[in-house]
């Protein structure tokens, strides 16, 4: 760019650029002159005149926003000289301009040229640095981007992470206070079977308030149940379920849970076979999908639970093997999914609910649920059309036994009278226990521990089976049952237990969940003898124990 306004000075420069093999442009002020900067230079060649006569505000408002790459180059033709010590206004103009080389008039062409060229190597350099920079900030652009998303992701990962570890820490609690809120619940049950049984019939009075009571305590019973297997991992543990049965009883649970604003509606079946499922496992799904169910509809709604059997052909939608199935279904008529959310909505962990009001575990623990049982999974929503859970529940071969509580159950003797050796370290809960197998006609002997039971073996005690609770100090209730089926093989061993955690070491053995009736307990010990003869207790030999029993 050449600014030169007077005489001939844009045309010699112009002239001696172009024999050098430069390209110039004349232009003729210096608004024109920052318009055309806008559009790229090389450097520009500017007479003094031109810039002392005229306002460069615009000019150095233009230089004051260049890029942090960019000093633009100007050759400053002077009349009195380059230099400061010749030119009092160079200083003036050196501050002005800044990256500026003076050139006194009259000049040699090879000089002018010189700077001319010198000029746009600086500047090719400086464009060339602008492009890297460019790049650099991109990249850095692009690291901060990927900085900022890995940094989210770690912050929902922890979110998450946290949410899993209250989950397992509510687990460990619930499990660790399980054994003794059974052991509170076994007495109170136990005590209320034996006045019922007693004196229900007396009046009608008497049996209406502990007919009420019996059902409190199963309730108590079942919801503690409920609880364990929300808080952690167990093994299914399948039978053969009325799932019309299953419903009805969860219709009160269900309606608590979700809020007068809900309106639960059943539909079953008229003729619904039964399915082969872990009902627990299966209530507390229902109950999760109720609880999502209620959160999609804000402002109430319809809530329909429905079953239903449906035969699968192959090529089916969900995959599952060919057969009969229970179709379980739980319909809200809330916002609904996207497509977006729809196909993430089992992964573990994800959720669309704020932080802090769920683990996003609740649909990929039923549809886990499903495949462990050897069913299917179907998920169908969309926006403002409410969404619909299918189970599908393989079918049993057997009829599902009642799940209904009779008045007073009737109370089987085994057909002589039992000695029984009975093992607990909760005196409430052993007195209760032995006073319902007396009640029995058996014949009961304590033990406040597993030592004590076995030195009373070992000094002669005669027994037919032993009793004993699981969890207890010292030797617990799996190691006293291989140390008994060692040194005692004739005697079968029933266990009592309100633990709720892993129990493999006891899978073999009988058991009475805490708290049971006596009626639980009768047919247990019924079910000990076969043809009054001991069952087989351990399928598999077990393994000899390291520890010494004295």
């Amino acid at each position: 760019m050449i600014l030169a306004p007077h005489g001939r000075d844009a045309f010699v420069a112009l002239g001696m650029l172009a024999e050098a093999g430069l390209q110039g442009y004349v232009v003729g002020d210096v608004s024109q002159l920052v318009e055309e900067l806008g559009s790229g230079a090389g450097f520009a060649v500017l007479t003094e005149e031109a810039i002392s006569s005229s306002s460069v505000h615009a000019l150095c408002e233009w230089l004051d926003q260049q890029p942090e790459w960019s000093d633009f180059p100007f050759v400053l033709l002077t009349q009195r000289g380059g230099g400061l010590e010749r030119n009092p206004e160079a200083s003036r103009y050196l501050e002005m301009l800044g990256n500026v080389t003076f050139l006194e008039r009259p000049f040699h062409p090879t000089t002018f040229v010189s700077l001319a060229q010198s000029a746009l190597r600086g500047r090719r350099r400086q464009y060339e640095a602008g492009a890297r920079l460019h790049e650099l900030n991109e990249l850095a652009a692009e690291l901060e981007h990927r900085v900022e998303e890995r940094t989210a992701e770690r912050e929902a990962a922890m979110a998450q992470l946290h949410e899993a570890q209250k989950l397992e820490t509510l687990g460990q609690l619930t499990g660790g206070v399980a054994h003794d809120f059974n052991n509170l619940l076994t007495p109170i049950a136990g005590a209320l079977d034996l006045l019922q049984r007693k004196y229900g019939h007396a009046d009608e009075r008497s049996q209406r308030l502990l007919s009420n009571a019996l059902q409190a305590a199963d309730r108590a019973k079942t919801l503690l149940q409920r609880l364990l297997g929300f808080a952690r991992r167990q093994a299914l543990q399948t039978r053969a379920v009325d799932i019309r049965d299953l419903l009805s009883g969860m219709r009160d649970l269900i309606s608590s849970s979700v809020g007068p604003m809900v309106d639960v509606r059943l539909r079953c079946h008229q003729e619904l076979p039964a399915a082969l499922i872990d009902p627990n496992q299966l209530e507390l799904a229902i109950l999760n999908l109720s609880v999502n169910a209620r959160d999609a509809m804000p402002n109430g709604g319809p809530l329909t639970i429905l079953a239903e059997p449906v035969a699968i052909g192959p090529r089916s939608t969900p995959k599952m093997k060919p057969g009969m199935y229970v179709r379980v279904s739980v319909i809200d008529a809330g916002c609904g999914m996207e497509q977006e959310t729809l196909a993430r909505a089992v992964e573990p962990f994800y959720s669309t609910k704020e932080f802090g009001r769920g683990t996003g575990l609740g649909l990929s623990m039923v549809h886990g649920l499903t495949a462990q049982l050897g069913g299917g999974f179907g998920l169908t929503s969309a926006p403002g059309e409410g969404t619909r859970v299918d189970l599908y529940l393989p079918v049993a071969g057997d009829i599902a036994p009642s799940e209904r509580r009779a008045a007073v159950e009737a109370v089987g003797a085994v057909g002589r009278q039992l000695s029984v050796l009975l093992i607990d370290d909760e005196e409430l809960v052993r007195m209760a226990t032995a006073e319902m197998i007396r009640d029995l006609g058996h014949t009961v002997v304590e033990a406040s521990g597993a030592a004590e039971a076995l030195a009373r073996l070992n000094q002669g005690l005669s027994v037919d089976a032993v009793v004993t609770d699981y969890k207890m100090p010292g030797i617990d209730g799996g190691e006293l049952s291989r140390v008994v089926s060692e040194t005692h093989p004739e005697i079968p061993v029933l266990l009592i237990t309100g633990y709720a955690g892993p129990t493999d070491d006891i899978v073999d053995l009988p058991r009475v969940a805490k708290p049971f009736s006596q009626a639980e307990i009768a047919a247990a010990l019924r079910d000990l003898f076969v043809d009054d003869e001991k069952i087989v207790r351990f399928p598999h030999p077990p393994a000899k124990s390291t520890r010494s029993f004295r």
